[in-house]
């Protein structure tokens, strides 16, 4: 490895956890080979490490992330991104940090107050480039609500008002029948989506939390809900067309009309072909009736927020909705703004007047589509700061990371017991 002021061009890295999102990184890299390339890969699945290695002209591949570390001098590794899932995190961000070398981690960072603060203190202790995953902090509608509120246009902003329209079937995907159903298997369902939206609030507004209040459960996705003369699968389901869940309406009539399996129905089969994809509904986890999946994480909640200065927030997330940009409202002292992802309306209370501005389009929202520039943002700038030795570049360190994620550990207990919570820091 090399240090920052030899460091050589392109940036030499490695993937740990060969998923959508370690795909999701590669892609901005397959494009920029000449600011960064992928050398090594780990994972179990021969298929996965396949697909991430397309386009680069020599990856050494590994079913585990252990020898990939123990030979990150022989690969001349410059940084390693860590995108296993939730709870696999903590190993190899310990172990990429005691190497020297630079960690970009997936969020959540970890699944437990205790976990994030380890891996923060080993990464801290270490002093290498860290970034995590909050790929909303990188997008150009964000840059573009920061600089409206940094201007002082609509003065102090009091409160602000955020919503998540997670969207039935997205709901229904990931957290219904997906890898993020269940808290004991991955996270719960704040940390695991939403985690995203307590650390971008805090990032625009320049505010840091000082307690939360939260309320939420699993109100419809449970058998008792489930309609007169459902099956326990779709494909046998008698009463599936009338259904907005139905399997076969998000995988298999998608795949009909456009002649190919693409996402999500992507992450429901390896296969290519309409064949397989009935096959996997027929006898894997997507194929599952949304009343009869083993899911327990919420599908709505709401989290109250009060800032260090006083002022305040709230935060709605919701699967009963379009699957459609995240809303927000600013209530300043001299206007406010409202926001829906692509454009905001800045209203001006001395002058009565109203400016819409907008951004340029950079993909859609959500995972599929790179959060809107945020994917590719977040890894360009990465890059970036190793390249030239400025960690300026990256925009989620470890005590913004740390804050943002005990704010949601304490909403989630706060949604459990009641009781408003403190958020605070660790002594150091």
């Amino acid at each position: 490895m090399s240090s920052p002021d030899q460091r050589r061009t392109p940036v030499r890295l490695a993937v740990i956890g060969a998923g959508n999102r370690g795909q999701a990184y590669l892609d901005w890299v397959r494009s920029n080979q000449d600011r960064a390339v992928l050398v090594a890969v780990a994972d179990p699945r021969s298929s996965a490490r396949n697909e991430i290695r397309r386009g680069f002209a020599e990856v050494h591949e590994y079913e585990d992330w252990r020898p990939l570390i123990a030979a990150a001098d022989a690969l001349e590794l410059d940084a390693v991104i860590v995108a296993t899932q939730d709870r696999d995190h903590v190993q190899p961000c310990l172990a990429v940090a005691e190497s020297g070398l630079a960690l970009l981690a997936e969020k959540p960072l970890g699944v437990t107050a205790e976990e994030c603060e380890t891996i923060v203190t080993a990464v801290q202790r270490a002093d290498i480039p860290f970034a995590v995953g909050h790929v909303m902090r990188y997008t150009p509608y964000t840059d573009l609500v920061r600089r409206v509120i940094g201007s002082g246009q609509i003065g102090e902003v009091i409160n602000v008002q955020h919503l998540e329209p997670v969207g039935w079937w997205h709901a229904a995907h990931s957290y219904v029948r997906g890898n993020w159903r269940n808290t004991a298997q991955s996270s719960p369902m704040l940390l695991a989506k939403s985690s995203h939206d307590i650390d971008w609030l805090m990032y625009v507004t320049g505010k840091t939390i000082d307690s939360v209040a939260s309320f939420g459960n699993r109100s419809h996705f449970r058998e008792s809900a489930a309609p007169d003369g459902s099956a326990e699968r779709c494909l046998d389901c008698a009463v599936e067309p009338d259904c907005p869940y139905s399997a076969k309406k998000i995988y298999l009539e998608p795949t009909q009309r456009s002649g190919r399996v693409q996402w999500p129905a992507t992450v429901v089969t390896d296969g290519e072909s309409e064949a397989e994809l009935i096959e996997a509904l027929a006898s894997g986890p997507y194929g599952r009736c949304v009343y009869r999946c083993d899911n327990d994480v919420v599908d709505h909640q709401v989290v109250a927020l009060r800032f260090d200065d006083g002022t305040a927030g709230t935060f709605t997330m919701t699967a009963f909705s379009e699957h459609a940009n995240r809303r927000t409202q600013f209530f300043g002292t001299r206007g406010s703004i409202d926001g829906d992802g692509d454009s905001i309306e800045v209203f001006d209370f001395a002058t009565g007047e109203r400016e819409r501005i907008e951004v340029t389009s950079q993909g859609s929202f959500d995972a599929g589509g790179g959060h809107a520039g945020g994917d590719d943002g977040l890894i360009s700038a990465f890059v970036q700061a190793l390249a030239t030795g400025d960690r300026s570049h990256i925009r989620s360190g470890p005590t913004e990371t740390l804050r943002s994620h005990l704010s949601v550990f304490a909403a989630e207990e706060s949604r459990l017991d009641g009781q408003t919570k403190q958020v605070v820091l660790p002594a150091r």
